[in-house]
């Protein structure tokens, strides 16, 4: 082989290493370009699970959710406030609980209702008035202004207790199912299948239940025993005097003149 003949070669081995370089690093780049499109599209496909998660098979859960995502902060801002006693939000939880049984009852049979039956012409039978007896013949001449005197206003918030329940978490209850009662009513309107109104009644209670376990867990650590201005001051009387600490379970002076 003469030297022209082997520098011919050399060429040639040249151009085939810069060819396949070349092509190796335009597979790599493509490979790049490749993995960057797909990490893009799992990126954007966990945003949207994120914002736009896939709904429930049943509308009936859906539309809870949709409603328990407007009433649970509601109902947990109004329940941490009780922080006196246990007591007090066992009732609050008690009261919510039972008006919002009470107010689907009523939804419920209008829903099932029968139109024809609702539209029957209703009779009423009127007596004669000698058979009623002369209590029915009363005649009240008092005018609107003084029976309106004469009447005691009722509190609501008899009817929505519960009897033996806390008053301070009825109190607390009724201020906040007001501020709920409407979107539940309305949600569950919304409704008219009886699989899907069954599930909603059903798991809502459920969901509520469990919404105020977690309240509590979350309280249980933080809240803290009431105390007041009096003990405060009692406490920092007896520690100045003794000239150090003072022992809280011990009572003070003023606590065994008041029989405390």
């Amino acid at each position: 082989m003469n030297k022209e003949e082997r520098l011919l070669r050399e060429n040639i081995q040249t151009v085939i290493k810069f060819v396949k370089q070349k092509r190796l690093n335009e597979e790599n780049e493509l490979r790049k370009i490749i993995r960057s499109m797909l990490d893009y599209e799992m990126l954007h496909e966990a945003e949207v699970a994120d914002t736009d998660p896939t709904p429930n098979k049943s509308t009936g859960i859906n539309v809870l959710e949709d409603l328990l995502k407007k009433i649970i902060p509601v109902l947990e801002v109004d329940y941490k406030i009780l922080t006196t006693s246990e007591k007090q939000r066992m009732s609050f939880r008690s009261h919510v609980i039972n008006a919002i049984v009470n107010t689907l009852k009523p939804v419920e049979v209008n829903n099932e209702a029968d139109p024809e039956a609702m539209n029957e012409e209703i009779n009423i039978d009127i007596t004669d008035g000698e058979e009623t007896g002369d209590a029915d013949k009363f005649i009240d001449i008092r005018s609107d202004k003084e029976k309106q005197a004469d009447e005691k206003p009722a509190d609501p918030r008899e009817d929505f207790g519960i009897e033996g329940e806390d008053e301070t978490g009825r109190n607390m209850a009724y201020s906040s199912f007001k501020k709920i009662e409407s979107n539940i009513i309305d949600s569950y309107e919304l409704l008219g299948d009886p699989e899907d109104q069954e599930l909603f009644h059903d798991y809502l209670i459920a969901n509520v239940k469990l919404y105020f376990d977690k309240f509590e867990d979350e309280l249980a650590g933080s809240v803290e025993e009431p105390t007041n201005q009096a003990y405060q001051t009692a406490s920092e009387e007896g520690a100045a005097e003794s000239g150090g600490e003072v022992d809280l379970d011990q009572p003070t002076d003023d606590e065994v003149d008041l029989g405390l």
